[in-house]
């Protein structure tokens, strides 16, 4: 992934998570850390599941780049919104690729303040 930010058009595609081998949605990125993933659905998951992900990210020149993750369900529960879920997963030896994911997520997220000029 390039240094370039994620163009706020497309964060909603950015933070989908698809099934590896079926590509039906899952549900949304909630949060990332180096080895865990949040994930927010609309039904609950098999907690202690081992589950095939799929990351679709924007790449250059209207294409697309794809992050797997092997990951098993840690615990689910309900959601402070209505008829959602959230569910924490422990990733399997995530890919070079899903740490410039966390970068460039750290980096659009993040607030810099402007530096006064005297």
């Amino acid at each position: 992934m390039s240094d370039r930010r994620i163009e706020r058009h497309q964060l909603v595609c950015f933070l989908k998570v698809f099934n590896r081998f079926t590509d039906k949605p899952l549900g949304f990125l909630g949060n990332v850390t180096e080895d865990r993933i949040m994930l927010i659905s609309q039904l609950p998951l098999l907690v202690g599941g081992n589950f095939e992900f799929r990351l679709k990210l924007p790449a250059h020149e209207g294409g697309q780049q794809f992050i797997d993750l092997s990951a098993r369900c840690l615990w689910s529960h309900e959601d402070t919104s209505p008829h959602y879920y959230d569910s924490g997963f422990i990733l399997f030896k995530p890919p070079a690729e899903y740490a410039s994911l966390i970068s460039a997520l750290h980096r659009y997220f993040s607030f810099h303040p402007l530096q006064a000029s005297a």
